[in-house]
């Protein structure tokens, strides 16, 4: 008898024990909504970028790309990158839908800015660099301008006459 009673209680107390245990991983599972909540990043787009001399088409290495990216108006940083031996270089963190100014510096070449829309999942851009120009001066006579340098009279259309001493 007491064998039984023994049996009984260690079947009682073992389902009490399966039922708290039951109440304990639902009250878990309720919980999963804890800390920040996720938020996937956007999409991103990859961007080739290829430098190339104007004259000749050949391309420039080393050349320093410069993504500067725009949000509501204001630069929020600078990621620079270097072209290779091919002249391309790649990036691929920039977010579709935004904004980015973009600055190409080269040894020996003018600096080039443009301001692009990042609205593709891939895109390719081609660059032609220029030579520096000759740089303009006021104090020299130019074919297309032949009073440069020189003062208009202000309001009289005729200059005062001079006479000889």
């Amino acid at each position: 008898m007491l064998r039984s009673s023994w049996f009984r209680l260690s079947v009682f107390v073992a389902g009490l024990a399966l039922v708290a245990c039951s109440f304990a991983v639902s009250a878990q599972q309720g919980k999963t909504i804890r800390g920040r909540k996720y938020k996937a990043p956007p999409q991103t787009s990859r961007i080739e970028i290829t430098i190339l001399r104007n004259v000749n088409g050949k391309p420039i290495e080393n050349a320093a790309v410069i993504f500067h990216p725009i949000v509501n108006g204001e630069d929020k940083g600078a990621m620079e990158l270097k072209t290779n031996e091919d002249g391309k270089t790649i990036i691929e963190v920039l977010p579709i839908g935004g904004t980015v100014r973009l600055q190409v510096i080269a040894r020996g070449f003018q600096t080039y800015g443009e301001d692009i829309d990042v609205d593709k999942p891939e895109m390719a851009i081609s660059i032609r660099m220029k030579r520096p120009g000759e740089q303009y001066s006021i104090y020299t006579n130019h074919e297309e301008t032949p009073n440069a340098g020189q003062e208009k009279p202000s309001g009289d259309t005729k200059a005062p006459a001079t006479q000889p001493r």
